[in-house]
């Protein structure tokens, strides 16, 4: 309970201050692990077994990296991941390979760090290309290729790590029996993840889908270490059979939470295991190492942006972007030195190199972006908006959320489908219109469904309660959103006035005042005469409902203003027969 506590308060403290000086998060938990392990205040002196616990924040990761790779996106970006990405990757680990193989004279333990070294840390990266409004730019499509190439880059450079490993466990099991694990995933995810989701969907609740989230990454991960391979790839697979799931929004907001605090665990346990000593002993080998890793990933990226038609501007900016060390360094180089492929010296000295080359990056940037001022250069992709991205939400997909759907299909309008039902999620699907499943109401779900974009948001959940609060965390958080309400009744249109929501529609009003106009034509009145008579009440129901809102405070003015509007209608209703009969 102590660590945990001394944990938790150093996250605390250091994230939000390095996130302020636009350093990242990443690096503000390296510090706080260095600060608090036994380099500096040895509040913790057991780093190893927290890395060990810590790793599972890593098969999360993967896991999120694997429902990432959509097949539309991964074709849509083909020539970014392969040439560019693809391009970076080897070029520049060959580079480095061959400087580092005359200087440690293995190439096996050259190789390897190499390839870790030309990961970029795809967190820190997007981070900085988000708040720069680059990253959907062509340039920052440019550099998410990249970064795409690099995630699918991970699991085969862990394998290379346990395939040069200098001693293989005794143990290890035919190259057979790991074929027909990955084999068994494969049909398993194929055929039953699916239908158990749906499952769960139909009968279960909130706090049943994350568990099944976890029970679906941790399962496949532990069959796949049992099999001799590794937990990550068993996780990487799970996401991949998921990544056209229509739960894989909904998986992705669920693991999230756990996945940000067992990486962030992991992080600290890095920052413990950095041996400061040796960052004073040598800071001249350990900085000049992680400028020279800056200079050369920017000079390579930028080379290949400027050779895909990017201007110089912008390909320096990416490539800076994308230019420090990433965080599966950290995990190659733990996997390496656990299985005896490298000193751990070396190990030491690489992690030291990726922590300053973090330090480095923002501060680059920066300088690049003032330099290349907006006043001296204009840039041309700050309002880009990803094309791809319905500029309209539909949350609630039942009865009344599929007339909207259709009107606007009719007339070409693309939209994203927000529900809970998984039978509503898979009926929108198989129409090729973009559909999430999960809560409405949660801001993480409504950012993954682009929000960010949206011009206008339907919200026509069957739930009041839930409309109100996705109707207050839109206007709280995205207040040029327009947002068109369903509401059950005349109290349900107060409370969305008073978040400021205009746009209100009452869902019962319109088909009553038909079937009223019907009835009275039924009854004997003169087609004429029952429009006029129905236009004269939803006229005054429209100047009473909005009379109550002003006086909704004043509860005898309100009952006085009800008694008078009765009066007030039934002698509208007597002139207007009277003027009928005259």
């Amino acid at each position: 309970m102590q660590s945990a506590v001394i944990f938790l308060g150093a996250a605390v403290i250091a994230v939000p201050v390095f996130k302020k000086l636009k350093l990242g998060a990443i690096l503000g938990y390296l510090v706080a692990g260095a600060l608090i392990g036994p380099s500096v205040f040895n509040l913790v002196n057991d780093p190893d077994t927290i890395l060990h616990f810590a790793e599972l924040g890593v098969v999360l990761l993967l896991f999120l990296i694997g429902i990432e790779l959509e097949p539309e996106k991964l074709w849509r970006l083909r020539g970014a991941v392969l040439v560019t990405g693809g391009g970076q990757l080897l070029i520049s680990a060959a580079l480095m390979a061959m400087l580092l193989w005359y200087l440690l004279g293995a190439w096996p333990v050259a190789l390897v760090v190499a390839l870790a070294l030309a990961l970029s840390s795809t967190a820190f990266a997007i981070q900085l290309m988000t708040e720069h409004r680059m990253l959907r730019s062509p340039p920052g499509q440019q550099g998410f290729g990249i970064l795409l190439m690099q995630d699918l880059a991970v699991i085969p450079i862990l394998l290379l790590v346990e395939a040069l490993a200098a001693a293989p466990a005794a143990n290890a099991p035919a190259w057979y029996v790991s074929v027909a694990a990955i084999a068994c995933v494969l049909l398993m995810g194929r055929f039953l993840l699916n239908p158990f989701l749906r499952l769960m969907a139909r009968y279960g609740s909130a706090e049943i889908m994350t568990a099944s989230a976890l029970l679906i990454v941790m399962a496949t991960a532990l069959g796949m270490q049992a099999a001799g391979l590794s937990m990550g790839m068993g996780a990487f697979i799970a996401g991949i059979l998921l990544a056209n799931s229509s739960f894989r929004h909904q998986l992705e907001t669920e693991i999230e939470p756990f996945k940000g605090l067992l990486l962030g665990l992991f992080f600290i346990a890095i920052g413990m295991n950095l041996d400061l000593g040796l960052l004073a002993r040598q800071p001249l080998l350990i900085v000049g190492a992680a400028i020279a890793l800056v200079a050369l990933k920017a000079l390579v990226i930028w080379a290949l942006l400027r050779l895909s038609g990017q201007s110089s501007r912008d390909a320096l900016h990416v490539g800076l972007m994308l230019s420090q060390g990433g965080e599966f360094a950290f995990v190659v180089m733990t996997q390496a030195a656990g299985s005896s492929l490298i000193a751990p010296e070396l190990a030491s000295q690489v992690s030291l190199v990726v922590g300053v080359s973090m330090a480095l990056t923002a501060p680059l940037v920066i300088l690049h972006s003032q330099f290349f001022s907006t006043r001296n250069c204009p840039r041309v992709y700050d309002d880009a908006r990803d094309q791809e991205e319905p500029a309209v939400i539909i949350a609630g997909f039942g009865r009344f959320g599929q007339i909207t759907a259709r009107i606007l299909a009719a007339n070409g309008i693309a939209f994203t489908a927000l529900d809970n039902n998984a039978e509503h999620i898979e009926f929108v699907k198989k129409f090729g219109n973009r559909v999430f499943y999960g809560d409405a109401a949660r801001l993480d779900l409504l950012r993954t469904a682009g929000i960010d974009h949206a011009r206008v948001m339907l919200l026509a959940l069957d739930n009041e309660a839930t409309s109100l609060r996705v109707a207050e965390l839109v206007r709280e958080h995205y207040p040029q959103v327009r947002l068109v309400v369903r509401a059950h009744n005349r109290f349900s249109v107060s409370l969305f006035r008073k978040l400021g929501v205009q746009a209100v529609v009452r869902e019962l009003l319109p088909g009553s005042l038909v079937a009223a106009e019907l009835v009275l034509e039924e009854y004997g009145f003169a087609a004429q005469g029952a429009q006029r008579m129905v236009s004269i009440f939803k006229r005054h129901d429209e100047e009473t409902l909005e009379k109550s809102l002003e006086l909704a405070g004043d509860m005898e003015a309100l009952i006085d203003h009800t008694r008078y509007s009765r009066e007030h209608l039934a002698a509208l209703f007597e002139q207007d027969r009277a003027e009928i009969t005259r």
